[in-house]
C-alpha cells in the first residue's frame, strides 16, 4: 500500500492537473471568441469575402455583406433576438436569412453561449482547486507549472494530430465536427437556395480554424513562458532565503 505522504502527493498532483486542464479549456474557448470577435470592424471577414469572391456569388455590394455579417455576429452573441435582416441580394430587396438559417444559427448561438458559460465554470473551478492547494499547504508553486507543462504537451500533441487530419481531408473533419455538436442536419445547405453558405464557404471555415488553432497555441506558449519565469524567480528567492 502507498504511504500517507505518497497518497497525498498523488492527490495534490491530480488537483493541480485538473486545475490546469480547466485553465487550458478556458483558453481554448477564449481563442474562439478572440478570433471571431477580436476585430470590431470584422476586417478578417471582409478579407475572406474578397478572397472567395463572396460579393459576386451573392450579387451584393461589400458594404451590404458586411452589414449582414455584423448583424449575424450580434445575433450569435445574444445582442439580437431574431436572425432577420432585409438587404439587396441578386438585385432584390429581401430577407438575407431563410428559415433553415434561423434554425441552424439558433443551434450555433446556443453552442457558442454555452461555451462561454463553460469557460466561466472552468475558471471558477481552477481558482477553487488552486486555493485548495494553497490552503492544504501543498507545494503549489512547483505543482501548478509542472502540471501545466504536462497538460500543454498533451494538448499540443492533440493539436498536431488534428492539424494533420484537417490538412488531409478538411471536409470530412468538418462534417464529423457537425455530427458531434449538432443533433440535426440543418447545417447541410444548398448553395443554390441558401445565401448564408455562399457568404461563408468551406474555405472561410478552413481559414478560421487555422487562425483559432494558431491563437490557441500562442496563448498556451505565452502562459508557459510566464510559468517558466515564475518558477525561476521562485527558485532564486528560495536560494536567497537559504543563504
Amino acid at each position: 500500500m502507498l504511504s500517507k505522504k505518497k497518497r497525498q502527493g498523488i492527490g495534490v498532483r491530480i488537483i493541480a492537473a485538473v486545475a490546469m486542464l480547466m485553465v487550458i479549456i478556458s483558453m481554448l474557448i477564449s481563442s474562439f471568441q478572440l478570433v471571431i470577435y477580436g476585430d470590431s470592424e470584422y476586417g478578417f471577414y471582409e478579407r475572406e469575402y474578397e478572397k472567395y469572391t463572396v460579393t459576386e456569388a451573392l450579387g451584393m455590394k461589400m458594404e451590404d455583406v458586411m452589414r449582414v455579417t455584423e448583424y449575424m455576429m450580434d445575433y450569435l452573441i445574444g445582442k439580437e433576438d431574431e436572425l432577420s435582416i432585409v438587404t439587396t441580394v441578386e438585385g432584390e430587396e429581401q430577407d438575407f436569412f431563410n428559415e433553415q438559417d434561423r434554425l441552424h444559427m439558433a443551434d450555433v448561438r446556443n453552442l457558442f453561449l454555452g461555451g462561454l458559460k463553460l469557460r466561466t465554470v472552468c475558471l471558477v473551478a481552477a481558482v477553487v482547486l488552486i486555493l485548495i492547494l494553497i490552503v492544504t499547504k501543498a507545494d503549489w508553486k512547483y505543482l501548478i507549472p509542472r502540471a501545466y507543462s504536462v497538460a500543454v504537451g498533451v494538448f499540443l500533441g492533440i493539436i498536431v494530430l488534428l492539424a494533420i487530419a484537417f490538412s488531409i481531408d478538411f471536409t470530412r473533419c468538418f462534417t464529423i465536427f457537425h455530427r458531434i455538436f449538432f443533433t440535426n442536419d440543418l447545417w447541410l445547405f444548398d448553395p443554390d437556395t441558401d445565401y448564408m453558405i455562399r457568404m461563408l464557404p468551406e474555405g472561410f471555415f478552413s481559414d478560421m480554424v487555422i487562425r483559432i488553432g494558431l491563437t490557441f497555441v500562442v496563448m498556451l506558449i505565452l502562459l508557459w513562458c510566464v510559468f517558466r519565469v515564475w518558477r525561476r524567480i521562485s527558485h532564486e528567492n528560495e536560494g536567497k532565503h537559504e543563504v
